[in-house]
């Protein structure tokens, strides 16, 4: 693995990481959606409110009482994004990022809050205690149109490993039923590239669709068919990590 690269503000990365060990870092879909919600609060240059004092361990319930009036406050100030996502996925072990920072020192921060917000929920939660992630991040530039037209693709692809693992070595037997798994899938931003709302206000997506001259939400379907069928990793060896 390369050193990781310096961040510059207008600039787009692939972010990954995974859990200590491997482990899993999702065990069901409370965890999902709490983490979600962290890449929503987190993405932001102004304090976020401490959930752990208004939700319970399980991310669900909210506490009796109101707001303390320096959070009520925090709610009334307009965000500003840290990092735009242009893709995501989540696996039960690791996430995939395409972002680009925003905000000098976006990614760093941006990462930081996601790191130590999720741990903290995971590890009381689940009454464990030391980190959860495998150490740093992990973040590669992306600097040319060929990264962005296919690693998007790649990084959609990554929950066929679950079910299809198979297509890694282009040996899908029906393609059309793999891609039904992806269009289920909620736990990346897969879905509200074809047009099914899922997690919207999470993705900036007007960049990537016109990088693929997307006109239509069907396109990038058919994109993703013909990249899944003729399934070609070389272009974007050098910025795959895992």
């Amino acid at each position: 693995m390369a050193k990781r690269p310096q961040f510059a503000t207008g600039e787009i990365y692939h972010i990954f990481n995974r859990g200590v060990e491997k482990r899993h870092i999702f065990s069901n879909q409370s965890d999902y959606f709490r983490f979600i919600h962290d890449m929503f609060e987190f993405n932001d240059e102004n304090p976020a409110i401490n959930l752990g004092y208004y939700f319970d361990s399980y991310g669900k319930r909210p506490f009796a009482g109101n707001l303390a009036k320096s959070d009520f406050a925090k709610l009334q100030m307009p965000r500003k994004m840290l990092v735009e996502i242009f893709c995501f996925c989540l696996m039960p072990n690791h996430y995939h990022f395409i972002i680009r920072q925003l905000a000098d020192n976006g990614i760093t921060e941006f990462m930081r809050k996601i790191g130590t917000g999720y741990t903290n929920y995971f590890n009381t939660k689940y009454q464990r205690v030391g980190p959860l992630f495998q150490g740093k991040f992990k973040a590669v530039h992306i600097f040319n149109q060929a990264h962005l037209l296919y690693l998007p693709h790649y990084i959609h692809l990554n929950p066929l490993d679950t079910s299809f693992p198979e297509w890694r070595e282009k040996k899908i037997s029906n393609v059309r039923k793999a891609l039904q798994f992806l269009e289920s899938y909620r736990w990346s931003s897969y879905q509200d590239y074809i047009g099914i709302k899922n997690f919207p206000s999470i993705t900036q997506r007007n960049f990537l669709t016109k990088i693929y001259g997307l006109r239509k939400t069907s396109d990038y379907k058919k994109d993703m068919t013909d990249w899944l069928q003729g399934l070609n990793t070389e272009t974007i060896r050098d910025i795959v990590i895992e």
